[in-house]
């Protein structure tokens, strides 16, 4: 690329040509110091509210005050079956069949309800594989569970950096292992993994194979149905833009939809022909959906179905081909000010990585994070020595990332 690829000039012209900038608009973007927009590249941390959601969210509210508890059967999109609204939405977004999807619970809860069913550990098969430095709630939880079944972690969980190793691990030791869960894009270094290559390897082996996508969905163009996943666990408070905290989904893959796995049980994962006869024996639904515990928090759903509904007007496939040159353009606009100390540790290829670069600073603190919010450029900070910037193509653009790039050269120095 030339010195003029490296300019405002260059980077203001694709931010005009780009189709998606009027997506940026449905996005309330915090201020600056000085009144402007930030420049917010935390999307991998905490979405951006839709502009959508407060009327969302005041249909729900108007239909409480006015109904009451007929609004389970009589509100403008009933709350009896609200969950549903999203599972068609979600289900496209991911790449999987509506029976496989449901939204529900937070993350970490659906990850100990999958683990349930899916980890169920014997004396010569009680090993589960996570990726290195994988997220720490993650760690936890596999390691509870592991407890939980009474193996000791030190013993029954492995890690591993990548597709390779996994591969060369299972050869030695996969008729140890019982479940991998790895990352669909680790939290720490932005690095993707292929989700069909380790689910191969790992049903190879006869694994069970799942994959915490808390920084893939909506950031990667996922095909979880044709990956042949086990399970999958996703939270919507990152990339999809549904407010802090907000309600997580589940994929089941369709094969086990009727299949007698062992599970947690709640009344709303009771079949829905029989669920108010209030009888004393489980019978589960089919598909993600037998795996509910309790009836569907409405008002979290409505925030998140503000922001489905413009990833289904915007479509994954046009987002992500945006994010790849919006990430690419940050990374050429880094590289030419690689002599100033730093270095990108996320990988180069695209097809191994999602919108995220993490920065690795040597020598530098959380206190480059303060300067750059002084500056109104919002991004955030993993130790030792770790920044992570994420261009979301919803509503990040091509000049946001020059100006990043700019101010934070002006601090390493």
């Amino acid at each position: 690329m030339s010195d003029y690829q490296a300019s405002y000039e260059y980077a203001h012209s694709l931010t005009a040509a780009d189709p998606l900038a009027g997506f940026r608009d449905r996005f309330y973007i915090p201020k600056a110091p000085d009144g402007s927009d930030c420049v917010y590249l935390c999307g991998h941390s905490l979405g951006l509210q839709p502009k959508t959601v407060r009327s969302y969210l005041e249909e729900e509210l108007e239909d409480w005050a006015r109904l009451g508890v007929e609004a389970h059967f009589r509100a403008r999109h009933p709350w009896m079956p609200y969950h549903r609204l999203l599972t068609e939405p979600a289900a496209r977004l991911l790449g999987a069949l509506p029976i496989e999807v449901v939204v529900m619970n937070s993350l970490t809860v659906n990850l100990h309800l999958m683990m349930v069913s899916f980890y169920r550990p014997t004396r010569e098969r009680h090993k589960i594989v996570i990726e290195e430095n994988a997220f720490p709630s993650d760690q936890y939880a596999v390691k509870s569970q592991i407890q939980c079944h009474g193996f000791d972690p030190g013993e029954s969980l492995l890690t591993v950096a990548g597709e390779d190793e996994l591969e060369s691990l299972l050869g030695r030791e996969g008729a140890s292992v019982a479940l991998i869960l790895l990352a669909g894009v680790n939290y720490s270094t932005g690095r993707a993994f292929d989700l069909t290559r380790v689910t191969n390897a790992g049903h190879a082996h006869g694994c069970r194979v799942g994959f915490d996508l808390a920084h893939a969905a909506g950031n990667l163009h996922l095909k979880l149905h044709d990956s042949g996943a086990d399970f999958a666990v996703w939270c919507s408070y990152k990339y999809l833009n549904a407010g802090p905290g907000n309600i997580a989904g589940c994929f089941v893959h369709e094969r086990h939809a009727r299949a007698q796995l062992p599970r947690f049980a709640g009344w709303w994962g009771h079949d829905q022909e029989t669920r108010f006869r209030m009888g004393p024996d489980f019978h589960a639904m089919p598909g993600a959906e037998g795996w509910q515990l309790s009836n569907p928090a409405v008002l979290p759903l409505a925030a998140l179905r503000a922001s489905l509904d413009i990833f289904d007007e915007a479509g994954i496939e046009r987002l992500r081909a945006k994010s790849v040159r919006l990430t690419a353009y940050l990374e050429f606009l880094l590289l030419r000010q690689a002599d100033l100390g730093f270095s990108i540790v996320t990988p180069a290829d695209p097809e191994r990585r999602g919108a995220q670069l993490s920065i690795r600073v040597p020598g530098k603190t959380r206190d480059i994070c303060e300067r750059l919010a002084a500056q109104g450029i919002l991004c955030d900070w993993r130790e030792p020595d770790i920044l992570r910037v994420a261009p979301a193509p919803l509503y990040n653009s091509f000049l946001d990332v020059y100006l990043f790039a700019e101010r934070f050269a002006g601090l390493v120095v």
